[in-house]
């Protein structure tokens, strides 16, 4: 997912800045209404639904307005407050964070087929986070090494391009193709060495995303940096969209062009590595619903990055769903993704063009 594409699909930057803002703003705020809706509904279904009027009573009774029996008070709790809402909070917040992600680096790479992968981000924090599976036991050492292995996988493909004295795009991209295969190959090298009884199911596993071991706690603790990151993002839209008609064009309108796209790929860099420390890998996501976005509410970056992130968290609530229904035991999240994303990717393939264009 990471490596750059040839470019057969070419960029065409937004240049009637004014087009289509009606349109866009109306698709933003269905997106927005229909995204509660989701999690609510993700709330209630699963293997073991839950009713709308046993989640009343329960919320009722905690509030001290009502008087559940204690029975199903305690199973509606274990159901919906212990269980699935963190994952329904981890879905919003990852598949926010991907798609917003993934929506800025094809801004700022001016490619329409780069995800979140592009600068060995992934590679890195899959890599930091088995090998802390392998030398600690401890999980919060596994999600820190998730996000010191992220960075530093960009902090090797930035270096590559200035060893070459270059700050260019393509050269930002050779180096994040460098950085993702030599962190593969790391992450290859941990799993050979890894216990293949005890530690290697566990890595294989993980890496397969999974957002059952998500908890309030952790939400807390990584939720501020994930939603400043997105924020961040979505206020760069605007000097995004001036990039889109060249760098001599934006610095003419009083953009900084360097700031600007380094601010970019330390949002979405620090972004996609803490989805990898709360739930593992997960693909597609960040390449798949900012096409979608751009198929509703046009090229716009202002527009386009807000709608990728609503996107992209109702379409985790929905794979969510179907990896905890679908089956006696709960499937991988990173697996649902691929499979879904996949058809529904060709599906929307027909339009890449008529999306990228002004």
């Amino acid at each position: 997912m990471g490596s750059a594409p040839p470019a057969s699909l070419p960029y065409a930057g937004p240049t009637r800045l004014s087009s289509g803002c009606p349109a866009a703003a109306g698709w933003l705020g269905g997106l927005a209404l229909l995204l509660p809706l989701a999690m609510f509904a993700a709330l209630l279904y699963g293997r073991y639904p839950v009713a709308w009027g046993d989640l009343a009573d329960f919320m009722a009774t905690a509030l001290g307005w009502g008087d559940m029996p204690a029975g199903r008070y305690d199973l509606v709790k274990s159901l919906v407050w212990e269980i699935r809402l963190p994952r329904v909070l981890a879905a919003v917040l990852i598949g926010a964070a991907l798609a917003a992600s993934g929506a800025a680096y094809q801004a700022v790479f001016a490619n329409p087929l780069v995800s979140p992968g592009i600068l060995g981000v992934l590679s890195g924090a899959s890599f930091g986070a088995a090998l802390a599976m392998v030398l600690a036991t401890s999980w919060t050492l596994v999600q820190l090494g998730a996000v010191a292995g992220g960075l530093a996988a960009v902090a090797v493909g930035i270096g590559i391009a200035r060893m070459f004295g270059s700050r260019a795009v393509v050269m930002l991209v050779l180096g994040g193709i460098f950085s993702g295969a030599l962190f593969s190959g790391l992450l290859a090298l941990v799993k050979y060495l890894a216990d293949p009884y005890q530690q290697l199911p566990a890595i294989v596993y993980w890496l397969m995303g999974s957002l059952g071991q998500a908890d309030l706690a952790d939400l807390a603790r990584y939720a501020p940096f994930i939603l400043s990151g997105v924020a961040g993002l979505a206020l760069l839209g605007r000097a995004l969209d001036a990039l889109a008609a060249g760098d001599d064009e934006a610095a003419s309108l009083g953009v900084p062009v360097a700031a600007v796209r380094a601010a970019v790929i330390v949002c979405a860099t620090v972004a996609s590595a803490l989805t990898v420390a709360l739930a593992g890998m997960i693909g597609w996501i960040g390449l798949l619903a900012p096409h979608i976005a751009r198929l509703l509410v046009g090229p716009l970056n202002r527009y386009l990055i807000p709608a990728s992130a609503l996107l992209g968290g109702i379409f985790l609530l929905a794979a969510d769903l179907l990896a905890r229904s679908l089956a006696d035991t709960e499937l991988p999240i990173g697996v649902v993704t691929e499979l879904v994303g996949l058809p529904v990717f060709l599906l929307v393939l027909r339009n890449v063009r008529k999306g990228w264009a002004t």
